[in-house]
């Protein structure tokens, strides 16, 4: 063992296998990969080895088949890798490489006189030249056959040089095929030649280009023809074929992919009237399939500066796109429309369905334009029936309440620039607004309703100290604020408090736009719309206008006839006085139970209106401006006074006794199914009072003083001083069966 340093060494251990760096001796041993041929193994058959009848079948009839194995390449098969790829590099062609150019080569130059130069000469001498060559020609002079001109090919010479057939280029379709165009252009020769030439002269000048066309909606595109192209076939059959397949392929591309897409078909092109149509309603329906859910606002300058990631402005750059090519749509629509071509109905009906089904989106307030104008005329047809029905449709379906709100104000502002001069079914649309009724806050039927004061600070109770702010928390504050708005807005979350206020306003403009009409002093036929919708909304009707619209309702009664009306019939002028009635009682049905006002004058003029309406042959016509007939209105009225608001509130005898008989005198000239809801109205009367039994009685009594029918007070008429015998008149030769049954039981009545 050494010693190193005063310790002891280990002997390191002797090495087990050879070195890593010595080298091992190559293996004798050769790979099979190595040779250049591998042997294919042969198997030897066995001589016992039996074949079936079945093989020699099969052999028999597929044995042409397996032939090819016969003429197998056995050299190739059993050549080995290496070997194959040996012979490939061999078989390659050989790249010329270019030789390196040398300054000094060992050529001699063309001006050095070399020694061998007179072997290299030629063994004719110039005398021998001079001698063949003619004596009249020099050697400097060009001889005959270099003078002489040059044939040309039978191909080249053109009887019309001047002027070229160039074809066009074939085009390839969406479905592979290659289509010519047929196309051929006559191109002058001379006027290429010369552009030529001038531009070879100037070809130090830059050569301006002519600008490519900004529209490129009309251009062709990869698989597609170009517009032009299409509309200059032909045949009309097949250019509306050809449209249509263009526009289905367009469509179907934006679908697939909006933000890479182009949402504009072409137009602003002279084109058939169906493609036109065909363009029109594709884009309606591209514009429905895309537009998103939520409202896209205008960027502002900070936001336009500000730094952000490409997806962003890649949306950005879309949506903003997208509004501006929605626009150009709508002014085409809008165009079409003013100017009532062709497409007018069809551009109508596409603002229409754009207004029912993207409310949200941008341009609203357009489409709500477009439409109330179109309601502005005094004639009715299937337009103005579609466009009452979209207007029905925005009121029904919204919860924020902000369209509701923008409509009504848009069709107010019509009907007042109009001068109230507008159709009476305008206003039914108004009837359908969702109010705060509609939506869960209900008006109280006992209290008006009023804004909670804020409650005083009482004694004893400290007051809330608020928490002092910094300038930078109050900004932190003012933005999270900001954040949450967004994001509730993003959510589409409906503000209780906002939709509240919103329809506050839209009750506002409502009431102001129906007590105008009230007060107009040229009464129109929108008083009957107005009167049903004062009388539908009544119960938010505030108690401190209750006197003054009930004596404007007053007056309006005690008018006769109605000034430069469209229809100034005295059935109109019937069922806007009976309108009058109803409503004046529905005011007080609710909230105006509190009240206590006296509406005699309101039955009076009702009692006084049954005796011209015996004559009136269109009682049960259903009118167009009310939707109901004379006849409905009648009973309701009749149904609004003796149905007691309360039960302290009770009617007197003689008034029913009143009513009873002048209603059985006027039944006598009605039709059937009145006469019968005439009985069961009496009937009921009846049946609540004992002393109206007596009227049914035919038997001789005293009285005192005697009936008056021509009077128009029911309190002053002495009902009881008659009896009810139309009664047993109907009941005996009435035609009708049902009035002969109803009569029957009215005068066999016996209370219980």
């Amino acid at each position: 063992m050494a010693k190193t340093n005063g310790k002891l060494k280990r002997p390191a251990p002797a090495p087990k296998g050879p070195h890593k760096k010595r080298k091992l001796a190559p293996s004798t041993k050769e790979k099979a990969a190595d040779r250049p041929t591998i042997p294919i193994p042969v198997v030897e058959s066995d001589e016992d080895e039996n074949i079936s009848d079945q093989d020699f079948e099969l052999i028999a009839e597929y044995g042409q088949s397996v032939g090819f194995l016969s003429s197998l390449d056995t050299k190739g098969i059993a050549r080995s890798k290496k070997e194959t790829q040996r012979l490939r590099q061999l078989s390659k062609p050989q790249k010329d490489k270019k030789t390196p150019r040398l300054k000094d080569d060992d050529l001699p130059s063309i001006h050095e006189s070399s020694e061998d130069e007179d072997g290299l000469n030629s063994s004719i001498s110039d005398s021998e030249l001079d001698d063949d060559l003619p004596s009249d020609v020099s050697s400097d002079e060009e001889m005959p056959y270099e003078k002489a001109p040059r044939t040309r090919i039978r191909e080249w010479q053109d009887p019309k040089p001047s002027k070229a057939l160039v074809t066009g280029l074939p085009v390839k379709l969406g479905d592979g095929r290659v289509q010519a165009t047929g196309k051929a252009v006559r191109i002058d020769s001379s006027d290429t030649e010369e552009d030529e030439d001038d531009v070879s002269l100037d070809d130090d000048e830059p050569v301006q280009l002519s600008p490519p066309p900004e529209d490129v909606s009309t251009a062709a595109r990869f698989g597609r023809l170009a517009v032009v192209d299409v509309l200059t076939m032909s045949s009309r059959q097949s250019r509306i074929n050809s449209a249509k397949d263009q526009i289905a392929g367009i469509c179907q591309d934006i679908g697939a992919d909006p933000e890479n897409g182009t949402p504009a078909l072409p137009d602003g092109v002279p084109n058939d009237i169906k493609i036109r149509k065909l363009a029109i309603l594709s884009q309606l329906a591209v514009f429905k399939d895309i537009i998103p859910g939520y409202r896209i606002r205008e960027l502002t300058e900070k936001e336009k500066t500000e730094k952000v990631s490409q997806m962003v402005q890649r949306t950005r750059e879309y949506e903003q796109g997208l509004v501006g090519i929605y626009q150009n749509y709508l002014k085409s629509l809008e165009a079409e429309v003013k100017a009532r071509s062709e497409l007018a109905a069809i551009c109508l009906q596409c603002m229409c369905v754009l207004l029912k089904d993207v409310t949200h989106f941008n341009f609203r307030i357009n489409l709500m334009n477009c439409v109330v104008a179109r309601l502005s005329r005094r004639s009715w047809d299937e337009s103005s029936q579609l466009c009452l029905d979209t207007m029905i449709h925005v009121f029904k379906n919204d919860i924020v309440g902000l369209p509701s709100l923008e409509l009504v104000q848009v069709l107010n502002r019509m009907i007042k620039e109009r001068h109230y001069n507008v159709h009476p079914l305008v206003l039914s649309a108004l009837f359908h607004l969702r109010l705060r009724n509609e939506l869960g806050v209900r008006a109280s039927n006992s209290r008006v309703e009023k804004d909670e004061m804020p409650k005083k600070n009482q004694k004893g109770k400290k007051k809330e100290v608020k928490q002092h702010l910094s300038k930078k928390a109050k900004k932190v504050l003012k933005e999270n604020k900001e954040i949450e708005k967004e994001f509730k807005e993003a959510e589409a979350q409906v503000d209780q408090e906002e939709r509240a206020n919103r329809q506050t306003e839209t009750l506002k403009l409502l009431f102001v736009l129906y007590f105008q009409i009230l007060k107009n002093p040229k009464p129109t036929s929108l008083l009957p719309a107005a009167l049903r919708g004062i009388s539908k909304f009544s119960h938010m009707v505030n108690v401190d206008f209750f006197k003054d619209l009930l004596e404007v309702l007053k007056q309006l009664i005690r008018r006769e006839t109605l000034e430069d009306g469209p229809s100034t019939s005295e059935a109109d002028q019937v069922q806007s006085k009976l309108l009058c009635i109803v409503t004046a009682f529905d005011l007080l049905s609710g909230q105006g139970e509190v009240l206590t006002i006296d509406l005699v004058d309101f039955i009076a003029s009702l009692y006084s209106l049954i005796t011209p309406l015996s004559l009136d042959t269109t009682i049960d016509t259903v009118s167009s401006v009310t939707n109901k007939s004379t006849a409905d209105l009648l009973f309701r009225a009749l149904d609004a006074i003796f149905t007691p608001r309360s039960s302290a509130s009770t009617n007197p005898s003689w008034r029913s006794a009143a009513f009873a008989k002048r209603l059985l005198s006027a039944s006598m000239h009605w039709p059937g199914p009145v006469v019968v809801r005439a009985l069961q109205f009496v009937h009921g009367l009846v049946a609540k009072d004992r002393k109206m039994e007596a009227l049914l009685s035919t038997e001789e009594m005293a009285h005192d003083g005697v009936y008056r029918p021509e009077v128009n007070d029911p309190q002053l008429s002495n009902p009881f001083a008659t009896c009810l015998w139309e009664v047993h008149a109907l009941r005996l030769h009435h035609t009708d069966q049902n009035v002969r049954q109803e009569a029957e039981k009215l005068a066999s009545y016996e209370r219980l």
